[in-house]
């Protein structure tokens, strides 16, 4: 009964899931543009490369003409498994290419206005990532630039994004600074981030959100969780305030710097007694050859049963000679051949003589090379200001894996206005993700889980559980309660309903064998054979008082 009981439980969680699984209607995507400032906004709602996103037409500097094309393809679609109908986005489409996309923002982001910088897209990983990146380029503003020159070498603001290839997983931050001294521009990168490997693979899209702030603080998040923190001015490397002293690169150790800080004692003389020649070993000479030992028994014999093989040629293959085995005289010996008695360490071994070391009078210490004024030396207490303004963001891309899809790309200096739109799009198309991944729940916390989301399932696990319950007590119950009576009455010489019938019927039969009996004999006979039945009767009711009281009646 237990076991019909689970099935029952599992078919209706099947039914349920099933029912759930059933082709539903996706919710229709709604465009969703915050209210407020931004720099740029994107959203994908038409196909828009060719017009607004321009692909390069550039190549790569130094390396093969093969490789050196930006030849990956990009197409605007919805994702492999998209859980809004119309919902598209940017999709990196080939494997092993590189890939070079760009577009203008509506207005340039200058840092000298004091305002905050947040860069904000997602990225959904639809094939786990093996090597590539998804990260994207701010690219410096000129006034010469094109998007269709778009390269690896052209000159970026700010990179920022995750990157993975093998087990290494990175989350970018850079920053590219302009030396005010030399004009030179460097790059800064952030300390590295707690990147999880689930990102790069679980098929979900995932948020990717930098905030930039005019006090030179910055937070990187992914899916609105903090990942790193620092600032400008203590957490980049190199930093990004050079040092003030460096090393001057002309600067040698003196042939005469002593740098050595004991020296052997010169003063040292080597002793009479002490024989460099000596052995560091020697025979024992206490040792004795063991009982037994066969000296004049070799160690191997040639085998006795070995015959040359027929191909065998002597002209070429020079003189046969069978092959050595064990001796078999030496089996049960100490050992055969020459004796010789073991080694052991010579007493009088003392080893080359070399005198000992002394503190050096001359020591000066560890050489270092002087250090100068650094001649690139500035310091700048408010990088941020100081960062290069930038006109259009890129995505320049090598990938192992197709099919990386973007959506939802918004820089902006207001991160309220951030905010908003993760919450009206990321967040909202999360949850939807979310409610159609497969669960890992039990089968009884997914019962529980559905009869939450819709109260009137609990009504049928009830019935579920109940009726089999009644159904147990009625015939498992019911059966005992009656067999235990009828084991009672045989216990006892109480009158049952049964015995009543049984006794009735006799009775009668009885009274009809009687009659006619006494057609045939005569008084006497009839009176014996009322004796016979009054005897009967006294016995029958000496042995069961139920039919003593039938009969009586």
């Amino acid at each position: 009964m237990r076991f019909k009981i689970l099935i029952f439980f599992l078919s209706v969680y099947c039914v349920i899931c099933e029912e759930e699984a059933s082709d539903q209607p996706k919710p229709q995507y709604v465009r969703k543009v915050p209210d407020g400032p931004h720099h740029f906004i994107e959203t994908f709602e038409a196909d828009i490369i060719g017009s607004k996103w321009i692909k390069s037409k550039a190549k790569k500097e130094d390396v093969e003409e093969s490789l050196a094309k930006y030849e990956g393809e990009w197409a605007i679609e919805s994702s492999l498994e998209t859980v809004l109908e119309g919902d598209k986005g940017l999709v990196l489409k080939s494997k092993a290419k590189h890939h070079a996309i760009s577009a203008n923002l509506a207005k340039p982001f200058k840092f000298n206005e004091n305002k905050p910088l947040i860069v904000q897209y997602e990225v959904k990983f639809q094939n786990a990532l093996e090597c590539g990146g998804a990260y994207v380029k701010l690219v410096e503003e000129k006034s010469n630039f094109k998007l269709e020159d778009f390269f690896d070498k052209t000159s970026f603001s700010i990179m920022f994004g995750p990157d993975k290839c093998g087990s290494e997983t990175k989350y970018h931050f850079i920053v590219r600074f302009k030396n005010p001294v030399t004009q030179k521009i460097e790059e800064h990168h952030a300390k590295k981030s707690e990147l999880l490997e689930s990102i790069f693979s679980d098929g979900r899209t995932h948020l990717f959100t930098l905030i930039l702030r005019p006090d030179n603080t910055f937070k990187m998040l992914i899916d609105r969780v903090e990942v790193n923190s620092g600032s400008l001015l203590n957490d980049m490397t190199p930093p990004i305030n050079p040092p003030k002293e460096i090393v001057d690169p002309n600067d040698k150790k003196p042939e005469s710097w002593d740098d050595r800080e004991k020296i052997a004692d010169p003063d040292a003389v080597k002793p009479e007694d002490w024989d460099e020649n000596e052995p560091k070993t020697i025979p024992d000479p206490n040792a004795s050859m063991p009982s037994g030992w066969l000296e004049d028994e070799p160690e191997t014999v040639s085998d006795p049963d070995a015959v040359m093989p027929e191909d065998w040629d002597e002209s070429t293959d020079g003189e046969w000679e069978p092959p050595q085995i064990d001796n078999p005289r030496c089996k049960n010996a100490p050992g055969c051949g020459k004796w010789s008695p073991p080694s052991i360490n010579n007493p009088k071994y003392k080893g080359k003589w070399r005198p000992p070391m002394i503190e050096n009078p001359n020591y000066q210490g560890v050489w270092e090379p002087r250090k100068i004024a650094n001649p690139e030396y500035f310091e700048d207490s408010n990088p941020f200001k100081s960062l290069l303004p930038f006109s259009s963001v890129g995505l320049e891309l090598w990938s192992m894996t197709e099919n990386i899809y973007f959506d939802n790309f918004l820089i902006t200096d207001d991160e309220k206005v951030a905010e908003q739109f993760a919450v009206e799009n990321w967040v909202a198309k999360n949850k939807l993700e979310m409610a159609n991944a497969p669960s890992s729940d039990s089968v009884f916390e997914g019962l529980a889980r559905r009869a939450n989301e819709n109260p009137w399932l609990w009504a049928v696990y009830v019935l579920v559980v109940l009726v089999p319950i009644v159904l147990i007590v009625v015939f498992c119950c019911g059966k005992s309660g009656s067999k235990t009576q009828k084991l009672d009455n045989k216990k006892t010489d109480a009158v049952t309903p049964d015995d009543e019938a049984v006794a009735e019927e006799q009775e009668k039969v009885e009274d009809e064998e009687t009659e006619e009996t006494a057609g045939d004999v005569g008084k006497d006979d009839l009176e014996n054979v009322e004796n016979n039945e009054n005897k009967e009767s006294t016995e029958s009711s000496n042995k069961s008082p139920g039919r003593r009281k039938v009969r009586k009646d």
